[in-house]
């Protein structure tokens, strides 16, 4: 394999801030930063999706407009919004000709808005930025260098800010120390194995040419970015920028997830993004069968462990109980016992000792997620 192909797994690239770089390993190749320069490294689209976000609009397109060492161009998709969204986004095109607007005429929905973009790409690497997001500066330089470095890499991400409406923008990192490489596959095995996104969204740079292979996204409510990135890593491999942070994302009350998404909706959309990854090509791939086995127990672990955390937390009474139990469930033995084991818990009184034991369970599960969210603003992945 030659150098410029070469994939290195979970090692990280340290980059030097001068050329006489040390070589990297196992090659006598230099791997130095490129120095600061005007010269344009790649071509990005960067396609937002809109649906009543006007009032972010402007701060997303300038985000991209003001991107330095590449040459952007913008690609706003309006979902037939009923707020002033279209007014803002012509009047954007209008002032700057890297920006253009595709209108719905009815709305058609998150999938098919960003879809419509996407058939409007002309760069070769391609960025979905949500209208009341923004991409730091430099992020896309950033990737960009990453990606040329390992073209065997179709997808790039970083560390997102997170943010709450209405608050001043966070300060973002903006110097890249690191990159780790993964081979795609092994990627996506370790997403099986912890079931879970680990990817906002708009801290992720594609290459145009994988998403031309693979297609854009699938109908999914939620699910639609995190099965999307699976599928992209499956037929290619997947970089991570340290160091510096890609991109805001804004958290607000008004946002799809935050209303309609609780842990057993959460858990029906993931497993229904995972059937989907392994019901398409990425089906026939040598280690899917495995993968697939491995994330199916995962989430059946995760649904049994959300059971029994409600019956701590509030004696298997709620809503959201009920609902988990209507959840999807491999009928292995051990599951089916498990899930009774619980029922009993949840049906009989509980004492003191019962309350004991449920706080020291949730103090230990709060303890473990605490550390795993740590490695993730580290590494962008839950384990090490």
């Amino acid at each position: 394999m030659s150098t410029e192909t070469a994939v290195i797994y979970h090692r990280t690239l340290s980059l030097p801030t001068h050329r006489n770089a040390a070589a990297l390993p196992g090659t006598g190749h230099p791997l130095a930063a490129p120095a600061e320069t005007t010269e344009v490294i790649g071509t990005v689209t960067v396609v937002i999706p809109c649906f009543n976000y006007g009032r972010f609009l402007h701060g997303a397109v300038t985000s991209v407009l003001s991107q330095d060492e590449v040459e952007v161009d913008v690609v706003i998709v309006d979902d037939c919004s009923t707020d002033d969204s279209v007014q803002i986004a012509e009047g954007l095109a209008a002032a700057d000709e890297r920006v253009r607007v595709v209108r719905h005429v009815r709305n058609l929905g998150a999938v098919q808005t960003f879809n419509d973009g996407l058939a409007e790409a002309r760069g070769e690497f391609l960025v979905r930025l949500d209208a009341d997001d923004l991409l730091t500066p430099g992020s896309l330089a950033r990737a960009v260098r990453l990606a040329r470095r390992f073209p065997s890499v179709g997808l790039v991400y970083g560390h997102p800010v997170h943010f709450m409406d209405g608050q001043q923008l966070p300060p973002a990192r903006d110097r890249a120390t690191s990159w780790t490489v993964w081979p795609g596959a092994s990627w996506v095995q370790e997403r099986c194995a912890d079931g879970r996104n680990v990817i906002t969204s708009a801290e992720v740079l594609m290459r145009r040419s994988v998403v031309d292979r693979v297609g854009g996204q699938r109908d999914l409510a939620h699910t639609h970015d995190m099965e999307m990135w699976l599928r992209l890593a499956s037929f290619s491999d997947v970089g991570y920028v340290h160091g510096a942070d890609q991109a805001w994302h804004r958290d607000h009350p008004a946002s799809l997830s935050a209303r309609e998404v609780d842990i057993a909706v959460d858990l029906a959309e993931r497993r229904l993004a995972f059937s989907t990854l392994f019901s398409g090509a990425v089906g026939s791939l040598s280690w899917a069968a495995e993968a697939c086995r491995t994330v199916r127990d995962r989430l059946d672990r995760e649904t049994l462990e959300s059971l029994s955390h409600e019956v701590d937390a509030n004696g298997g009474s709620s809503p959201v109980f009920a609902r988990l139990l209507e959840l999807e469930l491999t009928p292995t033995r051990r599951n089916l016992t498990s899930r009774d084991r619980i029922l009993r818990r949840a049906a009989r009184s509980r004492g003191p000792a019962d309350r004991a034991l449920s706080l020291s369970r949730r103090a230990a599960a709060r303890f473990r997620r605490e550390r795993e969210f740590r490695t993730w603003h580290q590494n962008g992945v839950y384990s090490r």
